[in-house]
């Protein structure tokens, strides 16, 4: 079981689905420690807005896709609160809408870094810290100790022209989701991934400041519309408690069935 009162650790908290669960967290009585990676207005007005309701909450600077950064966000993060045991891992950027033959190595490399060794670094350094805790006895039944939740997309498998850089990523984050939650299992740490779909953050600028464009992406997605960050943040909070003990490996998708409309029409 994790404490009620066991601190977070959320990547890309200033921001869309990352702010809504450091939000959620905070809200829910956890300290949380919460990311930005340039604006730092944003990151402290959601450490600001968690001690308003009564919690605790820091806002901390980091390139994720920075092994010395991420040492330093931890090093400080448990001087604050103690070891963290709750990862959200949010950060991270959008596809270029370069294609191939127009992409450089350091384009590919900068979403790379941000998506996918960004929670290939927390994920290490989240469990190095807790080394100390004791193994689950072999054969016996795995008692959950603390929990990983990485923010994918649905474009892990569902391509897009344009986006080999961060549908690559995604894809290449399910794998590292899979694979942890079978290395990470017998020592109780459950990793899981969500996958939304179109979800109204900056991500998506644009159809939020132009009322034809969401209308037209919107009727695209079967459910009708496109989704929030807090319901993202709702199913997190759900992966990541007690509630959810028998669940790891997996990613659970969140997009008004709009992955399921591959091949319909033709």
């Amino acid at each position: 079981m994790i404490a009620d009162n066991a601190p977070a650790l959320v990547t890309g908290g200033e921001s869309g689905i990352g702010r809504a669960c450091a939000l959620a967290l905070g809200h829910s009585g956890r300290p949380v420690v919460l990311t930005y990676y340039a604006d730092a207005a944003a990151g402290q007005a959601v450490a600001d807005e968690i001690a308003s309701g009564g919690g605790r909450a820091l806002a901390l600077q980091a390139d994720v896709g920075n092994e010395a950064a991420i040492d330093s966000l931890f090093a400080e993060a448990e001087r604050a609160f103690g070891p963290m045991r709750l990862l959200v891992n949010s950060a991270g950027l959008n596809m270029s809408g370069t294609p191939l033959q127009a992409m450089t190595l350091a384009q590919f490399d900068r979403v790379l870094r941000a998506d996918l060794y960004g929670p290939f670094l927390t994920c290490r350094r989240f469990v190095r810290a807790l080394e100390g805790d004791a193994p689950t006895p072999s054969g016996s039944a795995a008692t959950g100790v603390a929990r990983i939740v990485n923010v994918s997309s649905i474009h892990e498998r569902a391509p897009r022209a344009g986006g080999l850089d961060y549908d690559a990523a995604k894809g290449g984050l399910a794998q590292l989701t899979t694979t942890l939650a079978l290395e990470l299992a017998p020592r109780g740490i459950a990793v899981n991934a969500v996958a939304p779909g179109m979800i109204l953050t900056p991500m998506n600028q644009s159809a939020l400041d132009h009322p034809d464009e969401l209308k037209a992406k919107e009727a695209a997605i079967p459910w009708g519309r496109a989704g929030r960050p807090e319901e993202v943040a709702d199913l997190v909070l759900y992966l990541l408690s007690d509630r959810a003990d028998y669940i790891t490996g997996t990613t659970v998708t969140i997009d008004g069935a709009l992955s399921l409309t591959v091949a319909q029409g033709a």
